[in-house]
């Protein structure tokens, strides 16, 4: 089909994040109770996805985008603390449960997601002992809804999605370092880190200092001194861990949980009973923690939706930014002379999602290269990206793009 599109191709007038001299980048880990949030909403509406193909065919309207964790209260000991009043997830925002006679137990498959996503991702939280759940899921807006019953799938909003490619030396060190503190290898050789990991990247010229933050998990931990050693362990570890990537760095500084202080015995350590704050200290909500692209890199394009939990299928907050993240991946990869690239999607609500109002490709181009010779093909990618949004969408629906 031959669309002609809104497509702006043109000078970025920035510096490539790389030869900028400040970078701040931030990444929350897997137990962060931001990530917990947006990773359980997003587990959600992908199974609504699927059971609503299953029990009827089409991807109904809905959005779990508006999600909360409430953090419980906990008792924390070296040695095995134990936890005083669960976590509470809310689910809330809307859903189609009833559809052509048709019940879909939404809450259901709400609480299954969550326990399910639980169980597979926070080894120390037994959904069925430390979570409580509470569903605010109601009915959607008929005008939404009826989107999904229209000849073409009109957006539902009208936002703007944002990425870009390629991420900088310091924004891709920060996320493998997170990567690697919560891959099954680093937990088997050190089962008293949680998974609730913070990292922020600060590099100025050619020095980065990563702050980290990791829960330590009391069973595993005898005492202040046991702590204290253990801690001392792991930052060699990943000392020697980033000694191994390749980066652009003169220096790499690590300091890991810089709160401790060592003259407060117990009260002066990270300790927790279920490896996340979220047991205690600190709430999550949906659309707070990383962006599409699993990072907060300010300084960057940011888009303020919360990706995860919104309807895969007319939701531009979800497709266009993890579209603008697969467009800009792709132009950099496939166009030579690119340095860097930056995507903005615009839509218009109730207008075909494959026909933004504007497409702004922002580029910084390689020395030598000029505008004009790089224009086409990038203007062709975008092109055959929008042409192949149903297909996009699909992924999206089964959860094969990553969202937060």
């Amino acid at each position: 089909m031959d669309i002609s599109r809104n497509i702006i191709v043109d000078e970025a007038g920035d510096i490539a994040a790389d030869l900028q001299r400040i970078e701040l980048i931030e990444r929350k880990g897997t137990g962060h109770p931001d990530t917990i949030c947006d990773s359980v909403m997003e587990a959600v509406c992908i199974s609504l996805c699927r059971e609503y193909l299953a029990r009827t065919g089409h991807i109904l309207h809905h959005n779990i985008d508006k999600g909360l964790l409430v953090a419980g209260k906990t008792l924390v000991k070296p040695g095995g603390g134990k936890v005083i009043e669960p976590i509470k997830i809310i689910f809330g925002d809307r859903a189609t449960d009833i559809y052509q006679g048709i019940r879909i137990p939404v809450g259901e498959i709400a609480e299954t997601a969550a326990k399910d996503w639980i169980r597979e991702n926070l080894r120390f939280v037994d959904p069925d002992v430390h979570l409580v759940f509470q569903n605010e899921i109601k009915s959607g807006s008929t005008e939404l809804a009826d989107l999904f019953q229209r000849s073409f799938i009109g957006a539902n909003d009208t936002s703007v999605g944002v990425g870009y490619a390629p991420l900088s030396n310091a924004e891709s060190l920060v996320l493998d370092t997170e990567r690697y503190m919560n891959s099954r290898e680093f937990k088997q050789r050190f089962p008293e880190t949680g998974e609730d990991i913070k990292i922020m990247g600060y590099r100025n010229l050619r020095t980065l200092t990563l702050t980290i933050a990791v829960a330590f998990v009391d069973r595993f931990i005898q005492n202040p001194e046991m702590y204290f050693e253990r801690k001392n362990t792991i930052l060699e570890a990943l000392q020697k861990y980033i000694a191994t990537k390749q980066h652009f760095f003169e220096e790499v500084i690590i300091e890991l949980n810089t709160l401790d202080d060592p003259s407060r015995g117990e009260n002066g350590i990270y300790l927790t009973v279920l490896g996340t704050s979220a047991e205690g200290a600190d709430s999550g909500e949906v659309g707070r923690g990383n962006r599409v692209n699993g990072l907060i890199s300010f300084g960057r394009p940011l888009s303020l939706e919360a990706a995860a939990g919104k309807n895969p299928v007319s939701h531009v907050g979800k497709i266009y930014n993890v579209l603008a993240r697969e467009t800009a991946n792709r132009i950099y990869k496939e166009v030579n002379g690119v340095q860097e690239v930056s995507v903005f999607l615009c839509s218009q609500i109730g207008k075909p999602i494959d026909q933004p109002l504007i497409v702004s490709a922002r580029i910084i181009t390689e020395p030598g290269i000029f505008l004009e010779d790089i224009r086409k093909p990038v203007n062709m990618i975008i092109n055959a990206e929008l042409d192949d949004i149903k297909h996009f969408i699909g992924r999206l629906s089964k959860g094969e793009l990553t969202v937060c």
